[in-house]
């Protein structure tokens, strides 16, 4: 039996009413799925309103929480070359010098630290002008690369040596550091380098570092370049501290050229000196020019609003490295400066340690002669069975350690 024309279009019309409203809940079911991806998405963002030009994906935008940052600062005493140091590292088959010997005992303690510093206490003046050591101290070149090859980031060439070979030998010296990639202060070619104050940033804090001697061994400097060493003159060394101060350096370190030499106590004028720098803003000073090592301190500087801040100074480092043999100028340190740079941007001066170093010489002839000695690593490799030295040199070492720990003073750890 046939359908009439009316109950077909009914069934049509029901067709396409269930068809209109299929498709109505296929589009609000993408609608739903598509709000709910945007909401979604929206949520996981950092819950921000600042936002960056092209893509961004939740990693880019979340905000990273602010953290302390803490670094190891290093420093060593005055590296000097005598006519014996570079004669010892003088190879006559290939005619070169190579001091690689002298520092591979301690290299990984320099090496390992976030940024280390000291003082040159010699001339690179080139050999064409001879190569000499005390009084006027002329060094080849690669003894530079050898310091550089440790770790050394930054040395101090400001001293009573810097002119030992003029004006020529300083610039000569300059020269050679940039060549070598070393960084340094105290000394200038010009007026534009001296008013430059040299900053670094280490691992996220800023460091200005300074350096000032008492004089250039009567050696006068050249008139019209007074700019070429910073002498230790009051004005300047405020005029610098503030320069420092206006680059808005987390820390400023200054290195000293000061004292009397093979006193291992400072005196009055290293104390005053001190606090003059304290109070105009240094935080770290480290000296040098004794040849022997002096006491170091932690200090509470209170400033001028009322606030307190760490402040650290060791009167003397000592010879790092050297041809000497008086009382205790074989004796030394690496010091070490954990600092850290809180959430709220103060600066906090945590551990002073050291490493006790001895500066041993085999004696005239002898290959090799001269070697840095981590005292205390060699002292434990003697007593468990190895290590290269005999029992007078662990003696010597021994008694050394005990005259260093008593000049420097206790180790600073923090609680």
């Amino acid at each position: 039996m046939k359908k009439s024309k009316k109950g077909k279009r009914k069934i049509t019309n029901y067709y396409r009413f269930f068809s209109s409203l299929f498709v109505v809940c296929v589009f609000l079911i993408i609608l739903g799925i598509l709000l709910f991806q945007l909401v979604s998405n929206f949520s996981h963002s950092g819950q921000t309103d600042t936002f960056s030009e092209g893509s961004v994906t939740s990693e880019q935008s979340t905000v990273e929480e602010k953290k302390d940052i803490t670094i190891t600062l290093a420093a060593i005493g005055d590296a000097m070359c005598h006519s014996q140091n570079f004669k010892d590292a003088y190879n006559s088959s290939t005619g070169e010098y190579d001091f690689t010997h002298v520092f591979q005992n301690i290299a990984s303690h320099t090496s390992n630290a976030d940024l280390t510093i000291g003082n040159l206490e010699t001339t690179f003046a080139g050999e064409a002008r001879k190569y000499s050591g005390y009084p006027t101290f002329n060094t080849p070149s690669t003894f530079g690369n050898a310091l550089k090859n440790i770790g050394v980031d930054i040395l101090c060439t400001a001293n009573n040596h810097s002119l030992d070979k003029g004006y020529s030998g300083l610039v000569s010296t300059l020269d050679s550091l940039d060549e070598t990639g070393i960084s340094h202060m105290g000394t200038y070619r010009s007026q534009e380098e001296q008013d430059q104050i040299l900053v670094k940033d280490v691992n996220g804090i800023k460091i200005a570092f300074l350096a000032f001697t008492y004089g250039t061994n009567g050696i006068p400097v050249p008139s019209g370049k007074e700019y070429c060493v910073n002498l230790i003159d009051r004005d300047l060394i405020k005029k610098q501290l503030d320069s420092a101060k206006e680059q808005n350096v987390d820390l400023i370190c200054v290195n000293m050229h000061w004292g009397a030499e093979y006193q291992t106590k400072q005196n009055s004028e290293q104390e005053e000196l001190a606090e003059f720098l304290f109070e105009n803003g240094a935080d770290i000073i480290f000296g040098s020019h004794p040849h022997v090592l002096q006491p170091m301190e932690k200090r509470t500087i209170t400033l001028a609003d009322g606030s307190t801040k760490d402040g650290f100074v060791i009167y003397s480092l000592g010879n790092f490295v050297s041809g000497q043999v008086k009382e205790y100028t074989k004796d030394t340190i690496i010091l070490n400066l954990q600092i850290t740079k809180h959430t709220d941007d103060t600066i906090t001066i945590d551990q002073a340690t050291y490493v006790p170093v001895y500066v041993y010489d085999k004696g005239s002839g002898k290959s090799e002669r001269f070697q840095l000695l981590d005292i205390r690593s060699n002292m434990e490799d003697y007593v468990a069975g190895k290590g290269n030295i005999n029992s007078t040199t662990y003696n010597t070492i021994k008694t050394r350690l005990e005259k260093i720990e008593q000049i420097v003073g206790p180790e600073i750890k923090s609680e």
